[in-house]
C-alpha cells in the first residue's frame, strides 16, 4: 500500500478510448504551465494582471509550502505558530465553539471535522475529546428555527460563566463581513455572548475570534470591539479555496487536528502536480479522464462516491468547489456526492441502469484507523440471520466486498468508474486530497478557457436579496 494518495482510472479507461486522453496531453501541459504562471503573475504588481484573469485567486497553490517554511523559520512568531497558540488558549477557555460562516468559510472546516474527529465528538465528555470543545455551525443559512434552537441549547447548557464546562465562544469567518447570513448570525450570537459574560467583560472580547480580511465590515467590527485575537484571510485566495488558510486551520487546531500534517500533505501534492509527468500525476490524470468523459461521452454528472460516512462533508465541500468554479457560461459538469453503501439503496439503481450521463469516482480509504469491528459468531440455534457463514469476517471485509462488487456491477454494464485511494484517513492524506481537488478544479478551468475564480452568480443573488430587504 502506498503512503500517498493515488488516482486509479483503470476501469474507466477500459470503457473510454484512450486516444482522446493521450491526445489531450499537450493541452493539459499548457493548462499546468498557465497555472504556474498565474502564481508568478499574482506575486507581481496588480496592474500586470489582465482583465481576463480577474479575479486571480491562485494564492492557494503555494500557500501550504509557504506557511510551513515560515513556521520552520519563525515558529511561534509565524502565522501557523500564532494559530496554534490561539487554539490552545481558546480550547482551554471554552467547552463549546460556535462557528459562524457560510460557503467556503465553513464547509472546509466541516469536511476536516467529520473526516478527522471522532464521529460522535459532541457526545463525548471533555476528557475523551482531549480538551477540544464541542462544535456547532451557524451563519450558513437564514433558518430562524434552527438558529433559535442553538440559542436555546446554549442558554440551557451554559448558566454559570465561571465554570469551564459552561463556557462557549465564537469563531466568526467572513473575508468582507458583508455576507448577510454570517453578519446577521454574528450580531445575534454576539449579543447573546455579551449578555452572558457581560458586555464590557474581558471574556466577551477574548471569546470571539474573527477570521477576516484587512478591510471590510467584519474588520471594522473587530477594530471597534478590540477583539484581541484575529486572523487574516489572505488576498489572492478565494473563499472556496481557503480551507488551508486560517479559515480552516484555526478551528481545526482548536479541535485538536494536526494542521502541520494537513499542510505537509497539501504541499507534497502541489509538488507532485508541478513535477510529475502526465500519466503519473493525480491532478493531471483526474482532469484528463473527467474532461474526456464529458467532452467525448456526454458524462456531465460527476458523481463522487465516498465509501464510508466520514468523507461525506468533504464531498459536499467539493460539490461547491466544482460547481462555483466551473459552472459558468452555460457550461460545467454537475457534481453530486453520495455515501456508500448507504446510497446504493437509494441511488444505485439509477447509476447502474439510468441515463448514461455519469462518471463515478470512488474515494476509498484503504486501511481503517482502528481495528475493524468483527462479525460475532453465535450458537447455531440463534443463527436465524445466517451470518455465521461469514465467520471470521469483519466490517472492513464487508466494505471491500461492497466496493469490488459495486464496481464489477458497473463494469458489467459499461458504467465508467475511477478510484481515488487514500492509505489512511489522517491529516496528511486529507491534506493531499483537498489540495488535489482544488488544483484539479483550477486546471480544468484553464483547460476549457473558463476563469475558475470568482462567483458572479452568487453575487447576483446577494445583490437582489439586499435590494428586496431595503425596499
Amino acid at each position: 500500500m502506498s503512503q500517498h494518495l493515488a488516482y486509479r482510472p483503470d476501469a474507466a479507461l477500459k470503457i473510454f478510448s484512450t486516444d482522446g486522453i493521450e491526445k489531450l496531453a499537450p493541452q493539459i501541459e499548457d493548462a499546468r504551465r498557465e497555472m504556474l504562471d498565474d502564481v508568478k503573475l499574482l506575486a507581481g504588481p496588480p496592474s500586470a494582471i489582465p482583465q481576463a484573469k480577474q479575479p486571480l485567486d491562485a494564492g492557494f497553490q503555494e500557500l501550504p509550502r509557504l506557511l510551513l517554511e515560515e513556521y520552520g523559520a519563525k515558529k511561534s512568531a509565524s502565522l501557523v505558530g500564532r494559530i496554534l497558540e490561539a487554539a490552545d488558549v481558546f480550547r482551554s477557555q471554552v467547552d463549546r465553539m460556535v462557528l459562524l460562516g457560510i460557503g467556503g468559510s465553513y464547509m472546509g472546516l466541516r469536511a476536516l471535522f467529520e473526516a478527522l474527529c471522532h464521529p460522535y465528538h459532541n457526545e463525548l465528555d471533555r476528557e475523551s475529546r482531549h480538551g477540544a470543545p464541542r462544535l456547532y455551525y451557524e451563519g450558513n443559512n437564514v433558518d430562524s428555527d434552527a438558529l433559535l434552537g442553538l440559542q436555546e441549547l446554549l442558554a440551557l447548557k451554559c448558566r454559570n460563566p465561571d465554570e469551564l464546562a459552561q463556557r462557549w465562544g465564537i469563531v466568526v469567518i467572513s473575508k468582507s463581513g458583508g455576507t448577510l447570513e454570517t453578519a446577521a448570525a454574528f450580531r445575534v450570537f454576539r449579543k447573546q455572548l455579551e449578555d452572558y459574560y457581560g458586555p464590557d467583560s474581558k471574556l466577551s472580547r477574548e471569546l470571539v475570534i474573527p477570521v477576516t480580511g484587512d478591510t471590510g465590515k467584519l474588520s471594522d467590527l473587530t477594530n471597534r470591539w478590540q477583539y484581541p485575537r484575529r486572523f487574516p484571510i489572505p488576498d489572492g485566495v478565494g473563499g472556496r479555496f481557503s480551507v488551508l488558510t486560517a479559515v480552516g486551520l484555526l478551528p481545526a487546531a482548536i479541535l485538536g487536528i494536526d494542521i502541520l500534517q494537513l499542510l505537509h500533505g497539501a504541499a507534497d501534492m502541489t509538488e507532485y502536480f508541478k513535477h510529475q509527468p502526465y500519466g503519473k500525476n493525480p491532478v493531471l490524470d483526474y482532469v484528463a479522464v473527467s474532461h474526456v468523459a464529458e467532452r467525448d461521452h456526454g458524462l456531465n454528472i460527476r458523481l463522487l462516491s465516498t465509501w464510508g460516512k466520514r468523507l461525506e462533508a468533504l464531498g459536499l465541500w467539493y460539490d461547491q468547489l466544482l460547481a462555483e468554479s466551473i459552472g459558468k457560461e452555460e457550461r460545467g459538469a454537475t457534481p453530486l456526492t453520495i455515501v456508500n453503501t448507504r446510497d446504493l439503496h437509494s441511488r444505485g439503481q439509477q447509476h447502474q441502469e439510468g441515463t448514461r450521463d455519469k462518471l463515478i469516482t470512488n474515494i476509498i480509504v484503504e486501511q481503517t484507523n482502528s481495528t475493524p469491528v468483527p462479525l460475532p459468531k453465535v450458537a447455531d440455534d440463534r443463527d436465524q440471520d445466517q451470518l455465521n457463514k461469514l465467520g471470521g469476517k469483519d466490517y472492513a471485509d464487508v466494505m471491500t466486498a461492497a466496493i469490488q462488487g459495486t464496481n464489477q456491477a458497473y463494469a458489467d454494464v459499461s458504467r465508467p468508474t475511477a478510484d481515488i485511494l487514500l492509505p489512511h484517513l489522517d491529516p496528511y492524506s486529507v491534506g493531499e486530497l483537498l489540495q488535489m481537488l482544488m488544483l484539479s478544479t483550477v486546471l480544468e478551468g484553464r483547460l476549457i478557457g473558463i476563469n475558475p475564480y470568482g462567483q458572479p452568480g452568487v453575487e447576483a443573488y446577494k445583490k437582489n436579496m439586499t435590494a428586496i430587504l431595503n425596499r
